[in-house]
């Protein structure tokens, strides 16, 4: 799936400026889609999104959902956890503020399984 976007992307840059920058946008989001849709086919992993959220979250947002530093989302109220996956996923990549990025850093799979197990914290 991802070899067929990078390709996909690759090839845009032979179009026109406007038209590169567009088909970069879309293409980006369409692969954005499917490889969650493709991830999503599989349940996520409360365990494995435990050890991702101590390991990379829990210094900012506290151990039960939190938060230790002012302005960072109280998940065990349940701030931003309404919103969808894909968007959250996007989000957690990007960074922001005094997020970093995890673009990289952490799979899209275990963006999910962090998900499943931060949204258990909500009280």
């Amino acid at each position: 799936m991802l070899r067929n976007c990078l390709f996909l992307l690759r090839h845009t840059l032979s179009l026109g400026t406007g038209l590169r920058w567009r088909a970069v946008v879309i293409l980006s989001a369409i692969c954005t889609v499917l490889t969650l849709a493709s991830a999503g086919s599989r349940a996520a992993d409360f365990f494995a999104g435990q050890k991702i959220y101590q390991a990379h979250c829990a210094r900012c947002h506290g151990p039960e959902g939190r938060p230790l530093l002012p302005n960072v989302p109280n998940f065990y109220q349940g701030e931003r956890l309404d919103a969808p996956d894909g968007f959250l996923v996007r989000s957690i990549k990007a960074g922001g503020n005094l997020m970093p990025s995890f673009n990289r850093i952490i799979k899209d799979r275990d963006i999910l399984n962090a998900l499943a197990y931060i949204r258990t914290l909500q009280r």
